[in-house]
């Protein structure tokens, strides 16, 4: 699980490569869990929400560029 405090100190770069490899991640979790091979599936509420927290933070530092702009 990914902390908040973690990805703020992240620039833009460094957040769109996390969503990126959360977004593998969880699209390999997805496929396990087709193929019956996911015990645990909780994991994927777990990325799906690592996700939208990286989403919310790069918007965020976006809106931020913007606005001292």
């Amino acid at each position: 699980m990914t902390k908040a405090a973690e990805l703020r100190n992240k620039d833009e770069a460094g957040l769109k490569d996390e969503i990126k490899s959360l977004q593998k991640a969880h699209f390999g979790l997805r496929m396990q869990k087709a193929t019956q091979q996911l015990g645990n599936t909780a994991t994927l509420r777990a990325t799906r929400r690592d996700i939208a927290r990286a989403k919310t933070i790069l918007a965020q530092k976006q809106a931020q560029a913007v606005a001292k702009a």
